[in-house]
């Protein structure tokens, strides 16, 4: 375990300890499970460190400045914030020390501090929903997902199996996400890119990272996937969720069973953030969210 300001490597080791700190937080943000950290790890350069009561999550990313995760522990946060932040700037000579993704309470916490700006972050906004709307499609206003899921069935309903994610399907996973990327054209864009660098480290580290997943099998091909986890006791997360872009009604299938059959007894679903991708909000608001997560940027003023 290193101590601030020694930081170390995230390493499936440290799954145990950091999940037992992020659980007893009960946080509401995506970020803050121990598989969405270990997962993009590589790309954001993640480091992790305690200072007394709380954990510090260190980013890296090249090309950019280094930056911090929200502090999780207990309250008040206001002086393990201004520790880090000035850590920051006197140690690692970053002009505008920063946390991304802070959620609602650590920004309360931070009230009184005048040195601290507060930009909210919403691409990084999650989508919550709740799961008996993801289960039902009931209303107007899920007409639409109805009549993909119909169609699906319509199509593929006596061929077609939903089976959890294990050893034996796994690569399978890795074989129908290259294929994924060939449509989408991955090499082209630098998000799906990096996405699918954590998408090839969760199912190489599946077992390990003890998540919940499930996959569509249509013949003996994967033809969708998803997998995700509690987030805390009223929320489930889905981190991933892929599934054939020429197949019609299959997003929206798997969507369905995943809640309906993992997720049933959690009263919400976190389906995490658009990025400001115009289509993928678009889809994700088609849902109806209850309410989005706020997330918020605080910079030390200089």
């Amino acid at each position: 375990m290193a101590a601030f300001p020694d930081f170390r490597p995230l390493g499936l080791e440290d799954r145990e300890f950091i999940r037992e700190v992020l659980w007893r937080y009960q946080p509401d943000t995506s970020e803050l499970t121990f598989t969405n950290l270990f997962i993009w790890r590589s790309l954001y350069r993640s480091r992790w460190s305690t200072a007394g009561q709380w954990l510090l999550l260190l980013q890296e990313k090249e090309g950019d400045e280094p930056s911090l995760l929200p502090p999780v522990g207990p309250s008040p946060r206001l002086a393990v914030t201004r520790l880090a932040l000035g850590w920051l700037r006197e140690e690692r000579g970053v002009q505008r020390p920063r946390i991304e993704r802070a959620d609602s309470r650590l920004i309360q916490e931070l009230s009184a501090a005048p040195e601290l700006e507060v930009i909210p972050e919403r691409e990084h906004f999650d989508y919550a929903y709740r799961t008996s709307d993801l289960i039902a499609l009931k209303g107007a206003k899920y007409h639409a997902k109805r009549n993909h899921i119909s169609r699906f069935l319509q199509d593929h309903g006596t061929r077609f199996r939903f089976v959890p994610l294990g050893p034996e399907n796994l690569e399978l996973c890795a074989e129908f996400q290259e294929r994924w990327c060939e449509w989408r054209r991955c090499d082209e864009d630098m998000n799906l890119r990096d996405e699918w660098t954590a998408i090839r480290q969760s199912l190489t580290d599946y077992q390990a990272l003890k998540v919940e997943g499930a996959a569509i099998l249509i013949g003996e091909k994967v033809e969708a996937f998803t997998f995700g986890e509690l987030l805390n006791a009223q929320t489930a997360v889905v981190h991933i969720e892929k599934a054939n872009p020429e197949i019609p009604g299959l997003y929206a299938m798997i969507n369905r069973q995943f809640c309906e059959e993992y997720w049933s007894g959690v009263p919400f679903i976190n389906r995490e953030q658009d990025l400001g991708e115009e289509g993928l909000r678009k889809a994700k608001l088609s849902y109806h969210p209850v309410r989005l997560v706020e997330k918020f940027q605080v910079e030390l003023a200089e």
